[in-house]
């Protein structure tokens, strides 16, 4: 049961790197068909790591800016709820034992500095720069956790490049 668990777990994590590719392919009208579906099947009692991984994507897909901030909310939403279930009782209730045991946690929290950086750009297109310099101020705390490798080294860049617009704005 646990095997097939997990099989079944990888499966969906290959369906939406499928669709990030169609995504990063340019074709983001399907990337946004399928990870419409998938979210569709997922629910909202879904694995928190896929939810979180798909919603940061889905956010990319959108044409409208209320749309992108919506999914990126998702997706930060997704990411405490798993952060929650690391706590003190995390073995309670059925959603709780399965995020507190998923392997892949670290993966979540290695989100959060983009999560919170695609937050402070969604509200910087929306003309609202006060949420938007919270959401930055949450992205660089978060960051100093990051490696020191490209995808830390790409996060950092564009927080100070996000940063430097609302300077000049």
């Amino acid at each position: 049961m646990v095997e097939q668990q997990e099989a079944s777990d990888d499966a969906v994590m290959t369906r939406i790197g499928q669709a990030i590719m169609l995504l990063h392919g340019g074709d983001r009208e399907e990337a946004r068909n399928r990870f419409g579906a998938l979210w569709s099947e997922l629910g909202a009692d879904g694995d928190a790591l896929h939810r979180c991984t798909l919603a940061h994507y889905m956010a990319d897909t959108q044409d409208d800016p209320g749309d992108e901030l919506a999914w990126d909310l998702r997706a930060l939403t997704a990411a405490e709820g798993l952060r929650a279930a690391e706590g003190p009782g995390a073995g309670e209730g059925s959603g709780g034992a399965r995020a507190a045991e998923h392997r892949d946690t670290p993966a979540v929290r290695a989100f959060y500095p983009s999560l919170h950086l695609n937050l402070a750009a969604d509200y910087l297109k929306l003309q609202r720069p006060e949420s938007a310099r919270i959401h930055l101020q949450r992205a660089r705390a978060a960051a100093v956790s990051l490696a020191d490798d490209g995808y830390g080294g790409g996060v950092r860049a564009a927080i100070d490049r996000l940063e430097l617009r609302m300077r000049e704005e």
